[in-house]
């Protein structure tokens, strides 16, 4: 077995693409920090799964194409949210580069030229167009013949292997089959010497692989056959594995760890160990592993003559000497340092994401400006990580969704609002009537009068607010209910502490806070009077009628009394 590291028992859990953890402290994790951040750009930039097809690099400048359709806005997204922008071709040397990427590759692919504001320049050497990196600064041209100088024709710009990659304007909306980025960076590497035998292969943080390669941006890797070895591009040098465990995982095969000391080392799944060779690569454990009986969570590494157990970076080794138990990273305030940055610890490992409010774009986290979805139902003010929504006069917050309004008087009388285009169709709060002609207005409705509450009713504007009697408790803002224990009554005023403490709505159901609110019409309020009107009059004439056939009856009575009255003359006349 190798005499540094082998794994023995489980592995340890995975990290997710913007997961990393900090083994190595003091001038070790300084060394790191600019090489982190680099790749930290591209890292998060990639977390939508698209590789590029191909790429180049010379000088301090990579070129990559992505065969991926997309319109010219999200191509260009694409490409800064990987540190980079839409290629410019202000140069005979890049144009050369567009022939090296797209010379195998049909079709048509979006350039970092566009006409951001008016009409096209035909005396212009760019024709009016700017490229995406806001300036205007070219020394070579490729317009097509007969350029289309309308203020309607296409603003943006693509180029292809059958145009001869002449710029072609493009409508922005369309989706063409890919896009080319460009990438600046400094401190380059330049390529390994290569033995006879030997082969070397490149990959780029930014995301292709190469074996011709001229100069490399930081965080790029190289492994040197048929040795297995593997480097790291750091400050136009090359490290080799193992390397600071935050980047690519030390470059172990499998995984990479801090021994006592601080130092990268990587170690292997159960039954292998690492080579010895390359440090990086695992082989075949002999069958007389010294780890095996230690039962380590993780790996166990050679002290001396003795071994011990290890754990895998962003852990750390627990009291029985063997087990392993996650490290708070975040704990320590140098984690994810940029402007905007939180940290939030996982397993093993740790994802510096953005604030609320804030999202990741070219490794910075930039405030999103909420209101552009208008979340709010009238008026949205950005804030910083946030928005605020306020209301416009005569309305006020819906409190059972705070980004909507409804109508508000809060007081005797508002005048209605009322639709432009037709004003009979006036409308009022919620606990209002509306009324009025020429002008309608809100007048507040006493709900109280329609004996709304068990036992109290207070009128409010808009609303009312119930109470009980003393003894009793108010229950669902109604509803009175004999409090208790109390057989007296309770004692003066215990009921009055049961009023609730915001206004109840009115008896008629509250309309949808998206529309406005339900009222009565002028029309409608016409129809109620002259309704009122004639059951009035229905009732006077049954009450006339009544009092007409009692007149009768006492009439008939009367008669028949004198009648009576005049036969009992007549008989007394006879008898005399």
């Amino acid at each position: 077995m190798n005499d540094m590291f082998s794994q023995t028992n489980k592995p340890i859990h995975g990290r997710g693409v913007r997961q990393y953890k900090r083994e190595q402290r003091g001038s070790n994790m300084g060394d790191v920090t600019g090489l982190f951040v680099f790749l930290l750009t591209f890292l998060v930039g990639r977390t939508d799964g698209i590789e590029p097809s191909s790429g180049y690099c010379i000088g301090t400048q990579c070129f990559t194409v992505f065969h991926h359709a997309s319109d010219f806005t999200a191509a260009q997204d694409r490409c800064r949210d990987q540190g980079g922008h839409l290629m410019t071709v202000r140069s005979s040397v890049s144009h050369d580069i567009l022939s090296i990427l797209l010379g195998n590759l049909t079709g048509r692919y979006w350039v970092g030229l566009h006409l951001a504001t008016g009409c096209p320049d035909s005396a212009a050497e760019l024709r009016g167009f700017t490229w995406v990196t806001e300036d205007s600064e070219s020394d070579f041209f490729n317009w097509p013949p007969g350029l289309d100088s309308s203020c309607s024709s296409p603003r943006c710009v693509s180029v292809s292997q059958e145009d001869e990659f002449q710029w072609i304007p493009e409508p922005c909306r369309e989706h063409l089959a890919g896009f080319l980025c460009e990438y600046s960076f400094s401190d380059p590497c330049k390529g390994l010497a290569v033995a006879p035998g030997e082969s070397v292969t490149y990959r780029t943080p930014m995301g292709f692989v190469g074996e011709d390669v001229l100069s490399l941006p930081p965080g790029s890797t190289a492994v040197r056959m048929p040795a297995e070895t593997k480097y790291v591009c750091f400050t136009e040098q090359w490290l080799q594995a193992p390397w600071s465990c935050e980047i690519h995982e030390g470059g172990c095969e499998y995984r990479c760890a801090a021994n006592p000391k601080n130092e990268p080392v990587c170690f292997c799944p159960t039954g292998q160990t690492v080579n010895p060779k390359n440090n990086v690569t695992c082989e075949v454990t002999d069958a007389d592993d010294p780890c095996a009986a230690l039962r380590c969570a993780h790996a166990c590494y050679r002290d001396g003559d003795s071994h011990a157990c290890l754990c895998g970076h962003g852990f750390k080794l627990a009291q029985d000497g063997r087990s392993c138990v996650d490290v708070n990273d975040c704990g320590d305030k140098r984690q994810c340092p940029g402007e905007n940055f939180m940290c939030v610890n996982s397993v093993g490992g740790f994802q510096c994401v953005c604030e609320d409010g804030y999202m990741a774009r070219g490794g910075l986290c930039l405030e999103v400006d909420e209101c552009v979805s208008a979340p709010c139902e009238h008026i949205c003010a950005n804030t910083p990580g946030s928005y605020d929504c306020s209301c416009y006069d005569g309305y006020k917050e819906d409190p059972k969704s705070p980004n909507k309004c409804v109508l508000h008087c809060g007081k005797e009388e508002c005048v209605a609002e009322c639709d432009p285009n037709n004003r009979y169709e006036c409308y009022c709060p919620d606990g209002y009537v509306a009324s009025g002609e020429t002008q309608v207005v809100c007048i507040d409705m006493d709900e109280c009068s329609f004996e709304q509450c068990d036992q109290r009713c207070k009128n409010t504007f808009g609303s009312y607010v119930c109470s009980c009697f003393p003894g009793y408790t108010l229950v669902g803002e109604v509803t009175c209910v004999h409090t208790e224990g109390d057989t007296d009554g309770g004692s003066e005023g215990s009921g009055e502490g049961t009023t609730p403490s915001v206004p109840t709505t009115s008896a008629a159901p509250p309309p949808d806070p998206t529309r406005r609110p339900s009222a009565v019409s002028a029309g409608g309020l016409a129809g109620i009077i002259v309704c009122t009107v004639f059951s009035i009059l229905l009732v006077l004439f049954l009450a006339h009628r009544i009092l007409n056939g009692r007149g009768k009856m006492e009439s008939r009575g009367a008669l028949k009394a004198a009648e009576e009255e005049a036969h009992g003359l007549q008989r007394v006349t006879r008898d005399a």
